[in-house]
């Protein structure tokens, strides 16, 4: 199957400081974390825009390896052009080839470039599970040959860190045959090179190619201009219908050399088939389809997680985890939580949403599950209030989808010993008031709800006290949890959970409810000022959850407010207009960007809850929920091709920014355009 799922042409203002194509980025991935990204035109923006970020084992973390590629034609009257990319070979060339056209095939990339009578084809891919990459140029027409030289270009480091430090001094270039080795730092990883070609040579002509500009990182306040060190190029003739690949990679050789090229991209090309013939029946074609493909981005066997590798091995199955958005996001609980519906249980993957569970499971520790684990981490951080309530709703829907009552048992006590520690309390302050059964959170230097902006010791939105979607999910574990303890056939601890939901529901009603806005307090006995009237999305969710916590009778009234203040053709506002805090635009450095974060910012993954509330009140509309989704359809095109951003600017054009991919906006994305079928 080779169906073009996402085409762009070139476009016809040629001042390159015009071009989108610099804007519009492409994401691939390998199923441990690790990934190859970058603009469309091969400029790097980015210091995360690399062909092989390899996720290693901790405490290495995901490492930069293979920066970027120079790619150099010489046509056969000697004229000498580049494609895009021309500051990585350190030199400001007579001429610069524009991209013809950029398409995705099954979700991969495909760069195509026509120079006179020549037409090249770029193809992309990371052998699964492997920390590979295999770029492929085929020469598809043109008389005569086509010299191409390939200068790979790297700065070997943790893709998160500064790329002002380069230690270039310290390379070293080993060549045995037709096999490359770069080699750095003691404790670095080795880089493999092997170039597939009718006809390969290699110059050695090392180099530091110094001052490159990362304009992404200047606009978000980091530094901007870094170093990358080459030792040399490859290069090959091709004439038509002949290809060359270069393979990248810190697997040993063995493994690099077991399939060529040409059988790892169609092994590729079969599992990705695969995987939109498990997805349900409307998610196979079209531009749903790509989306179930971007999915597979975020669905991870975690590298150097041993002791889970184990566990899962001797139960007979497999670890597995969701990256919450590339380029620079881990696992977190909460983000995997939401997302695993979308992700996993509506592409058919179910099997994978099993594992993913009894892995958190696993690391429930004083009532609360992980809410992240750090790059090169082994352990993870506890500091959440909502990932292990949504931990309840990630399980509902699992087993309303596979009927698998086994796994609920083996959880059912961890279950149970959750509820209990909230309700007793537990650590950041987590607890039950006896006074009215609410659930209060919050300690002094920590942001516990997903609206958690933290810029050294600044909580950006503390909300700390009883919070509006902690308790929405709150009663809807309670419910839950009577609900499983009732089929499991312990009456008496059903109707205990049963009491304390009827609790939680009345108070919430009596306590939440702003009759001079018509909407939901977002936190109640915030902890410096009372009731606090900010009009935020987060209470939507006491609509959308399997059981409501809100009365009926004020659905509308929320929902009236949310569309007026809150809705966006991109997702809900994380904060109505005209509150003083209210920020437009997301933009600039870190702190001016994490003041904004949940100040106005527009949120991807909002929609998926806004859709449910809107189909609870509009029945039988699905038709017309789904143009609820418009706009973010129409996004694959506009950020990273062929996936969707974490946050865009609360004012229009709704500027796409932070993660280029973000697992829960896909994720929930998806799951509405199923719900909204027919």
């Amino acid at each position: 199957m080779t169906d073009t799922i996402r085409f762009l042409s070139k476009q016809e203002e040629r001042d390159p400081s015009l071009d989108p194509h610099r804007l519009q980025e492409w994401l691939v991935t390998n199923g441990l974390g690790g990934y190859a990204s970058g603009t469309l035109t091969g400029v790097i923006t980015r210091r995360y825009h690399g062909l092989l970020i390899a996720a290693l084992p901790n405490p290495l973390g995901r490492m930069m390896m293979l920066n970027g590629l120079s790619e150099r034609l010489r046509l056969p009257d000697r004229r000498v052009i580049h494609t895009g990319a021309e500051e990585l070979a350190g030199i400001s060339p007579d001429e610069v080839y524009p991209l013809t056209s950029f398409r995705l095939e099954q979700g991969l990339p495909v760069w195509r470039y026509e120079i006179e009578d020549f037409v090249l084809e770029k193809r992309l891919h990371m052998p699964y599970r492997q920390n590979t990459v295999q770029v492929t140029y085929q020469l598809l027409s043109g008389k005569g040959k086509l010299r191409l030289n390939l200068r790979p270009a790297i700065q070997v480091r943790s893709h998160d860190e500064s790329i002002c430090d380069l230690r270039s001094s310290s390379y070293r270039l080993s060549v045995h045959e037709d096999q490359f080795e770069i080699s750095g730092e003691a404790h670095h990883p080795t880089l493999r090179m092997l170039l597939y070609a009718p006809s390969m040579a290699f110059t050695y002509d090392h180099k530091e190619i110094s001052a490159i500009p990362y304009r992404t990182e200047l606009n978000r306040g980091y530094a901007c201009k870094g170093s990358l060190w080459s030792p040399g190029y490859f290069r090959t003739d091709l004439e038509a219908g002949q290809q060359t690949s270069l393979v990248a990679s810190t697997e040993g050789w063995e493994t690099i050399r077991a399939l060529s090229p040409e059988a790892s991209y169609r092994a590729e090309s079969e599992r990705r088939t695969t995987l939109l013939g498990l997805a349900a029946p409307q998610l196979r074609t079209g531009p749903a389809s790509q989306l179930v493909l971007a999915a597979d981005q975020f669905i991870i066997t975690p590298a150097g997680r041993i002791q889970d590798a184990e566990r899962a091995k001797s139960a007979g199955e497999e670890v597995r985890t969701v990256i919450a958005g590339y380029h620079w996001f881990t696992d977190w609980g909460r983000d995997t939580m939401i997302s695993l519906e979308g992700l996993t249980l509506t592409t058919g993957r179910v099997n994978e949403a099993g594992w993913i569970l009894r892995t958190f499971a696993e690391y429930v520790r004083n009532g609360l599950i992980p809410n992240m684990f750090p790059e090169g981490e082994k352990v993870g951080l506890y500091h959440t209030a909502d990932a292990t309530l949504w931990f309840f709703h990630a399980i509902h829907r699992y087993v309303l989808m596979t009927g698998d009552r086994t796994t609920l048992r083996r959880i059912l006590p961890k279950l149970v010993d959750i509820i209990q520690h909230h309700m007793r309390g537990t650590d950041f302050g987590i607890r039950m008031d006896p006074e009215d059964g609410l659930l209060r959170q919050g300690a002094q230097g920590y942001q516990l709800t997903w609206m958690d902006a933290k810029v050294d010791d600044w909580v950006v939105t503390p909300r700390r006290g009883k919070a509006v979607e902690i308790n929405a999910l709150w009663y809807n574990a309670l419910r839950l949890l009577e609900r499983w303890l009732a089929e499991s056939g312990d009456a008496a601890a059903a109707g205990h959970i049963g009491q304390a939901a009827d609790r939680v529901r009345e108070s919430f009603n009596t306590r939440f409810w702003y009759e001079a806005g018509g909407y939901l307090y977002d936190v109640v006995d915030a902890e410096t000022s009372g009731n606090d009237t900010a009009c935020r999305p987060n209470q939507v969710l006491a609509i959308s959850l399997d059981y409501p916590v809100l009365d009926q009778a004020r659905w509308q009234s929320v929902m009236d407010v949310v569309r007026s203040q809150l809705l966006t053709p991109m997702g809900l506002r994380s904060l109505a207009p005209g509150h003083p805090d209210y920020k437009a635009n997301y933009y600039g450095d870190l702190r001016s960007r994490d003041a904004a974060y949940h100040q106005g910012t527009v949120w991807a993954w909002l929609i998926g809850p806004y859709v449910d509330a809107w189909l609870k009140l509009n029945p039988g509309k699905g038709a017309e929920a789904r143009g609820l989704l418009a706009g973010l359809m129409a996004h694959l095109d506009a950020a990273c091709i062929g996936s969707i951003s974490e946050v865009f600017d609360a004012e229009p054009p709704y500027l796409p920014r932070g993660c280029i991919a973000q697992a829960w906006s896909v994720a929930e994305v998806l799951r509405s355009w199923v719900n909204t079928a027919g």
